[in-house]
């Protein structure tokens, strides 16, 4: 067999199993259990009917097949999850089926399939037990009902009778009261208990196993016999009747009709056979959408339901609608009751919690919540994680799925529970979808349309009926189908739905091949590097896509499963050695590129429609059309006269001499030996091709999945305290594995970038990426701190453990030693306190999950991460009241190595919280240093600034003159990129020399530093009044080498020239000059390679240390004759006597070329326009304002040559100087005309008051 599942076997069924009571052992009580069923361990104040009791396995059938062995606990426990339950006569009894799963370590699983049912308790010793409860429980509630504090004792009690509500019990008369509705007399009551057959098969096929056990139970109930003893039916089934192959269908008889069940083929999508129908009934369209996405991006998930095969449904549903992706973590669509401490895993997974019915979600304390999308299927309600990105195209996606389900008469908004009444159900509708956020319908007035709308629905019931997509279609064909029309309608609707789904991942990964990076290396070096390994090109993928797709998909492809997708991608060279899944999907890959052949790559945001769902289709009904095989009938087996009667109504102990061996000669046990051999054969070439033994294939394979989860499965069984430890170490384990990956992956991601800012390598980051990682850790840190919590208040752990740590600390005085001794703003002293106060003084964020995840952002890009988290635990006595022993917070070790990790972030600049939080308010710092030397004590005139950034600016702020700081509050600016400053010219002394311009975002602490040097004042330096400065972020380092800086200012900063350092301006050679102009060109031309939001500041290309207008001014400056001693020329003069040459030039006509006037004409206008500004610039700020222009309107290039032509650079230049050197100029001009393609835009401080 070539699918993957775990069974050698090619039987139908491996094992057929009884539990139920077992009289010898008598009534024990299921402790676990009943903590399950009331939440709070109240089993025994429950009536002794209301209590579950352990239940065995009471036989199984054969006793062992070697290629799937029997699993005695995890059967018993699956099989009743709940244990026994006792009724009476008068209760409801009905026989309920449900489905379950185990999954063995490996990843390998095994469908069971059990119908529960309720017999008579003829055991004496039963009943007189149960009796004897019942006298006990009525002595304990008499007790409770005549003490003082009856009213509230009673209310425990009162929740528990869901047969009748009924008042606070204050009187003896009551108790006869409470007997009556809630008792057993042996001498008047039949005492029934639960029973469970069951079928455990390598396959799912749940209709057929339904049909099977239906009947089964049928023939004990009913007043006639079987025609044949239940053993032949039961013989038949484990030993006669086989899986069908591939892309056959298979009939057998069960006890009273024929059961059809069918399999795909290899091409087809892979087997599923549960009712997807259902999932959408249950929870509709939308909310399904919502599960799935959490699905795929690894969230934890717990479905909550009253009933067992509802959870199963919805589980089976949710990972079978992945394909071509599989789950990779826990995986229990069913928690039986003594795996309850698994919801503490502090790893995703997918499982099902069932509910009692009576208690809501309220009371279900869950350890953590953060990451949990909370699935209350009987309630039609989902509770989502924040953040959740969109599915791709979502809307028309809800809308073609819809189209499929009302074609079938299956409403998209799914059916609300019937039994409320129809004034409840409308009440839950209004205030569910007018009022429920959470319910994720509301994240925008589009994503509910089909919620709320009904003539939306109206509308697309119309769609559907003139599209044609009807059973009509269907209906007329000539086919005679062998199964039932249900089960028929099952099938097509399941083949539609997912093929919808299918083709969606098809559409988006279509080219996904091509960004696979292949192992240069050989397997076993892969294979042992596989952690730090890339095996796809992420930053690539993500490039080519849609914008709206970006938040969802970048965090996709960061998941286990996407991984593992493309890991055995990788391990699979040719079509034979390809797992199913991946040869499907590859192929309907293929054909949409055979499609799409004129434009293979171009990624559009087209919504495009499944288009094969006919062919699917019809490959289904072809096969229940025809049947392919037909298994041996029921036969009477060799069995003793007497043997195989049975009591009418009950499950009979079956003949094992006859059902724990199989036939000697049968074709099926003969061929599924050969089988097993052929599968090895092929493994073998297989693993000459990669020259691997098969079991290092098979070991790499195993290790491809476990990757990066450290436990897959918990083990089903009664767990002992050494067991349930076992497990919370390899957790632990785990999370540190975890840490130290995506700590690494961060740091790789972010060095890679700052690498590439200094000229090495490609850049691969994106924001979108780096926002993923970062929201990835966010994770991670809270299933971190709610691993062994025990106390909590609210939805994050991590919050929770900060509240508790503010109430204990508020007198929180930690200071950073100053860094920077006497400079103009010491930093902000070190306090968590503090910092969580920013955090709770934002309105914007509302909830405790978006609190924590803001306060590890602005402890990130504050670099405290590491340090703040060792405050919080090194509170001891804190940490031991919140946590279990065994929690990861209090294993030392590896908390230390854990902090350890985290440090290395402060490697790097993270803007992670300025950057999200755009529109909160922050305060800000500002001092103006005027400079030691001339003591700004005399200065009368008013200052002012203006302060912009990426994000916003400030607009004028007036500064005192006395103190010459302000501190004001705004919305977030972003990074800080100019400051404007100047003054008011008034008062008898407005001269006033200003060394720079400090700035400090009070809450990051981030620091600027805007250097000046220069005069602003009338008849002083060059005249002017107010000043651009361009800044940089200073790291504390910096601060200590204090230097005069003159403009353009001598700050260090990564990455820029350093060779011009030492050199004073003016002695500069034009081969330093050319290579200023050089690099401060490249640097504009990279940041235009970068993608849009990953670029930063243009101003500081511009207008910066060794920015274009610093190269420019070196070109002008060198070789300029000074008249006098004395007396400042600018080059400004220059530009200025060039425009009169000019102007009068047109005049007197003297016009070489048309293109020589639209020059001139373009320098002039540009030339008037900066000086007729009403600002107060002076003369080197109307130059950079100059260079600025032209290069935002790519005239630079032309007004060199101008100028290299005037007459007036003769008289004013010496011979030597650049701009005479023809072979220079054009050698300069060339590199000017390279930003001819850049469309570049000025920041508007740098060209306010020009109306160019």
């Amino acid at each position: 067999m070539t699918t993957g599942f775990s069974s050698g076997s090619c039987r139908f069924a491996d094992y057929f199993v009884i539990c139920g009571l077992d009289t010898e052992s008598g009534l024990e009580p299921d402790e676990l259990s009943g903590k399950l069923c009331s939440h709070r361990g109240e089993n025994f104040e429950q009536s002794p009917l209301r209590r579950t009791f352990k239940s065995k396995v009471l036989a199984h059938y054969p006793d062992n097949v070697e290629w799937n062995l029997f699993d005695q606990d995890a059967v018993g426990m699956l099989c009743m999850p709940k244990g026994l339950s006792f009724r009476t006569q008068v209760d409801s009894r009905e026989p309920q089926f449900h489905s379950f799963i185990i999954t063995r370590e490996d990843g390998s699983r095994t469908y069971g399939f059990a119908l529960t049912f309720f017999e008579e308790v003829t055991s004496k010793q039963i009943c007189s037990a149960m009796q004897t409860l019942y006298h006990m429980h009525n002595a304990e509630q008499y007790d409770i009902l005549h003490t003082p504090t009856s009213p509230q004792a009673s209310t425990a009690d009162q929740r528990h009778q869901h047969l009748q509500s009924r008042p606070v019990l204050h009187s003896a008369p009551a108790i006869s009261r409470l007997q009556r509705f809630n008792s057993y007399d042996i001498s008047r009551d039949t005492l029934y208990v639960s029973k469970c057959i069951c079928l455990i098969t390598p396959m799912a096929f749940p209709q057929a196993c339904r049909k099977v056990l239906q009947q089964l139970h049928q023939a004990v109930t009913s007043p006639q016999p079987p025609p044949l003893p239940l053993e032949s039916y039961i013989y038949n089934i484990l030993y006669e009747v086989p899986l069908p192959p591939s892309g056959r269908s298979l009939k057998f008889s069960g006890v009273y009709g024929p059961v059809v069940c069918q399999r795909p083929s290899t091409c087809e999508l892979p087997l599923f056979d549960f009712a997807i129908s259902e999932m959408f009934n249950l929870l509709g369209v939308e909310n399904v959408l919502q599960l799935f996405t959490c699905a795929l991006l690894e969230m934890q998930i717990l479905l909550y339901s009253q009933h067992y095969q509802r959870l199963m449904t919805v589980a089976e549903s949710i990972t079978a609608l992945m394909f071509p992706f599989q789950w990779q973590h826990v995986y229990v669509p069913i928690l039986p009751a003594s795996l309850l401490h698994f919801l503490d895993a502090p790893v995703p997974y997918l499982m099902g919690l069932h509910s009692n019915g009576q208690d809501d979600r309220t009371k279900l304390e869950l350890p953590q919540e953060a990451n949990l999308c909370f699935v209350d299927i009987d309630n039609h309600f989902i509770e989502l994680p924040e953040d959740l990105p969109q599915f791709p195209n979502k809307l028309e996606f809800i809308q073609e799925i819809s189209e499929v389900l009302m074609s079938f008469g299956v409403s998209p908004e799914g059916n609300i529970p019937s039994s409320d009444s129809q004034a409840k159900y409308r009440v839950f509708r209004s205030v569910d979808m007018v009022s429920d956020k959470r319910n994720g319908n509301l994240a925008s007035p589009l994503t509910s349309y089909l919620l709320r709308e009904n003539e939306t629905i109206a509308r697309l019931q119309a769609l559907v009926k003139r599209t044609g997509v009807t059973n009509k279609s269907r209906s007329p064909s000539d086919l005679r189908f062998q199964c039932d029309e249900e089960e028929l309608k099952m099938h097509q609707i399941n083949i539609q739905v997912r093929e919808v789904f299918a083709n969606r991942f098809t559409q988006m990964f279509a080219d996904y091949e091509v960004f696979v990076i292949q192992p240069s290396q050989d397997k076993e070096s892969w294979f042992t590097n596989r952690d730090q390994m890339q095996n796809f090109d992420k930053a690539s993928f993500l490039s080519d896509q849609p914008e709206p797709y970006l938040p969802f998909l970048s965090r996709f492809l960061e998941t286990q499963m996407f991984a593992s997708f493309i890991d055995s991608k990788i391990l699979c060279h040719d079509d034979e050695e390809k797992e199913h899944t991946l040869r499907v999907f590859d192929s309907r890959v293929d054909k949409i590129r055979m499609l799409n052949v004129r434009t293979p790559t171009l990624r559009t945001s087209m919504y495009q429609k499944c288009t094969n769902i006919e062919e699917a289709e019809k490959a289904i009904e072809m096969r229940v059309s025809k049947i392919d095989h037909t298994a041996l009938h029921p036969h009477l087996l060799d069995m003793k006269i007497g043997q195989g009667r049975y009591e009418q109504g009950f499950f009979p102990r079956l003949q094992s001499d006859v059902l724990s061996t199989g036939p000697t000669s049968n074709k099926w046990t003969k061929r599924s030996a050969p089988a097993q051999w052929r599968r090895r054969d092929r493994q073998k070439q297989h693993a000459e091709h990669l020259y691997l033994d098969n079991d290092q294939r098979e070991k790499y394979i195993q290790e491809a999945r476990n990757l990066g989860t450290t436990i897959r499965q918990p083990k089903l069984s009664n767990l002992s305290p050494s067991v349930i430890a076992q497990t919370n170490w390899k957790f632990v384990e785990g999370l540190l594995k975890e840490c130290r990956n995506k700590t690494k992956r961060m740091l790789v991601e972010k060095m890679g970038r700052e690498a590439v800012e200094l000229g090495h390598g490609e850049v691969s980051i994106t924001g979108v990426e780096e926002n993923t990682l970062i929201a990835s850790l966010c994770d991670l840190l809270e299933r971190i701190w709610s691993h062994g919590l025990q106390v909590k208040q609210g939805k994050s752990a991590l919050w929770s453990h900060l509240l508790h740590y503010q109430e204990s600390f508020i007198h929180d005085t930690e200071r950073r030693k100053s860094d920077g001794g006497g400079s103009a703003m010491p930093p902000l002293k070190v306090s968590l306190i503090q910092d969580m106060r920013h955090i709770q003084n934002i309105s914007e964020i509302k909830t405790d999950v978006g609190k924590a995840r803001a306060w590890v952002r602005l402890s990130m890009e504050k670099k405290l991460l590491s340090r703040h988290l060792k405050q919080l635990l090194s509170e001891d006595e804190l940490t031991k009241k919140l946590y279990k022993r065994y929690a990861f917070l209090r294993c030392d070790d590896e908390k230390e190595q854990f902090l350890y990790h985290l440090l290395s972030f402060n490697a790097v600049d993270y803007f992670c919280f300025t950057n999200v939080f755009t529109t909160i308010m922050i305060p800000y710092h500002v001092v103006v240093v005027p400079s030691k030397k001339l003591g700004g004590s005399m200065f009368t005139a008013n200052p002012w600034v203006c302060v912009s950034g990426e994000l916003a600016e400030t607009g004028v702020l007036q500064v005192p003159r006395n103190t010459l700081e302000i501190t004001f509050e705004c919305q977030n600016l972003g990074k800080l990129t100019t400051v404007q400053i100047g003054h008011d010219n008034t008062g008898l002394y407005a001269k006033w020399l200003v060394e720079c311009v400090m700035v400090r975002n009070e809450i990051t602490g981030h620091t600027y530093k805007f250097p000046c040097g220069r005069w602003l004042g009338k008849g002083v330096d060059d005249g002017s009044l107010e000043r651009i400065l361009v800044g940089e972020l200073i790291t504390p380092s910096t601060e200590n080498d204090e230097r005069m800086c003159r403009t353009p200012p001598m700050q260090q900063s990564p990455g820029m020239m350093r060779r011009f350092v030492t050199i004073s301006p003016n002695k500069l050679n034009t081969g330093q000059i050319q290579e200023g102009v050089g690099e401060a060109i490249n640097g504009i031309v990279k940041h235009f390679h970068k993608p849009e939001k990953e670029r930063g500041s243009l101003t500081l290309l511009l207008c910066g240390e060794y920015g274009l207008v610093w190269a420019l001014e070196q070109v002008f400056q060198h070789g300029f004759k000074s008249p006098r001693l004395f007396k400042n020329v600018f080059i400004w003069d220059f530009l200025e006597k060039a425009q009169v040459y000019f102007e009068s030039a047109e005049q007197r006509e003297v016009t070489p070329d048309e293109n020589w006037q639209t020059r001139v004409r373009h320098f002039c206008r540009f030339m008037r326009a900066i000086n007729n500004t009403s600002r107060n610039i002076g003369k080197d700020g109307k130059f950079q304002m100059l260079v600025c222009l032209g290069a935002r309107d790519h005239l630079l290039h032309h007004w060199i040559a101008l100028l290299a032509d005037c007459p007036i650079t003769a008289q004013m230049y010496e011979d030597t100087a650049l701009i005479k050197d023809r072979s220079l100029v054009n050698s300069l001009i060339r590199v000017l005309q390279t930003l001819q393609e850049f469309n570049i835009t000025l920041e508007a401080s740098l060209v306010k008051g020009v109306g160019i």
